[in-house]
């Protein structure tokens, strides 16, 4: 088996996709960050002290996907074309899912996965004078779609 990142010398590599066509191609992650009763309380009733939470969080998460390639080192950089982060507070804490779109030569799953990461992170920095043992979990692709593969989806 061939490995993609890697040179014939063992070096990591950047993968060529200027021969791959432009195609549209999105992807869709979630992630959950578990919260203590009263974080979740401040969430629902507008008291987290540093302000509106949720709105940090999503804005920060569009920011992160944009960011993506300067986090992950032989990430692409390409052209987003659309990022959405939505948030919802449950009993639980706050469930978290992002869809990325581009039209390019490669997919956009890394940069889904980093907007719930960096939303995630965001939303413990709002809230961690409430609850300092929040805790980030379960990052997951869920599916995407476009490119030579088509679609996959997440079994359940």
């Amino acid at each position: 088996m061939s490995l993609t990142h890697v040179d014939a010398a063992g070096n990591a590599r950047m993968v060529d996709v200027s021969g791959k066509d432009v195609t549209a191609r999105s992807a869709c992650a979630t992630g959950r960050v578990l919260l203590a009763t009263q974080a979740v309380a401040a969430l629902r009733d507008g008291t987290v002290p540093k302000g509106d939470a949720l709105a940090v969080a999503r804005i920060a998460g569009i920011t992160g996907a944009k960011k993506t390639p300067d986090l992950v080192p032989l990430c692409h950089p390409i052209g987003l074309h659309g990022v959405t982060v939505d948030l919802a507070v449950t009993d639980a804490g706050v469930s978290i899912t992002a869809v990325a779109r581009t039209a390019d030569r490669t997919g956009v799953e890394m940069e889904a996965l980093t907007a719930v990461s960096v939303a995630g992170l965001a939303l413990i920095d709002m809230i961690k004078a409430i609850d300092p043992g929040a805790t980030i979990t379960d990052i997951r692709v869920e599916w995407k779609e476009g490119g030579k593969t088509g679609r996959w989806e997440r079994a359940t």
